[in-house]
């Protein structure tokens, strides 16, 4: 067994101790170092909790007011709808004003054409008075039928024209109720067409 006392076993065991010391000072420092940084880590990551949860909060807390700004919003909307029907009606209401105030320029040809086709009509009850051959009111009747469908491009009084030529077709005179009926109606066509445009 070695003597512990020799100064060769001693210079030894020093060196040993002093390079386990060395390793243990090593290892401490590690372990601090390794500490310390975990400590960091946990205070950065405690930092984000604490910040995470003051968000949480404050996102809580906005839910209030975004359910008041949403609320506010359809109210908002509605109010729109109501401005933009109004708009709507008072456009529709000032085109109708200006359509009154707007002068139409009338087509005096047309006032002309009807005027003259209530003249045929006229003098056909004129000729009703004094005559009574059927061939020449069936003629007249067809060329006030012609100008009537010319000037309107298609009325009703056209059809009972027609009527009362075919009523007509197979006489040899005209009988006095007859004359009678026709100026009655000729009165109603007149009528019918002053109302036309």
């Amino acid at each position: 067994m070695e003597d512990p006392n020799n100064p060769k076993n001693f210079k030894e065991i020093n060196e040993k101790l002093t390079a386990f010391a060395s390793i243990l000072e090593k290892f401490g420092l590690d372990i601090i170092t390794k500490m310390g940084q975990t400590n960091l880590k946990i205070k950065m990551l405690t930092d984000k909790v604490d910040e995470l949860s003051k968000a949480t909060i404050d996102v809580k807390a906005l839910l209030p007011q975004l359910t008041n700004v949403i609320e506010n919003q359809k109210i908002l909307e509605a109010e729109l709808d109501l401005i933009r029907t109004l708009i709507q009606r008072s456009n529709i209401s000032f085109r109708a004003r200006e359509a009154e105030t707007e002068t139409v320029e009338r087509d005096m040809s047309a006032t002309d054409r009807k005027q003259s086709i209530i003249d045929e009509f006229n003098h056909l009850a004129t000729y009703l008075d004094e005559n009574d051959d059927h061939q020449t009111v069936i003629s007249q009747l067809e060329k006030i039928k012609g100008d009537i469908l010319d000037f309107t491009g298609g009325h009703r009084i056209l059809y009972e024209i027609g009527q009362f030529n075919k009523k007509i077709n197979g006489l040899e005179t005209l009988p006095g109720e007859i004359k009678q009926d026709l100026k009655e109606k000729i009165n109603f066509w007149i009528n019918k067409l002053s109302v036309k445009g």
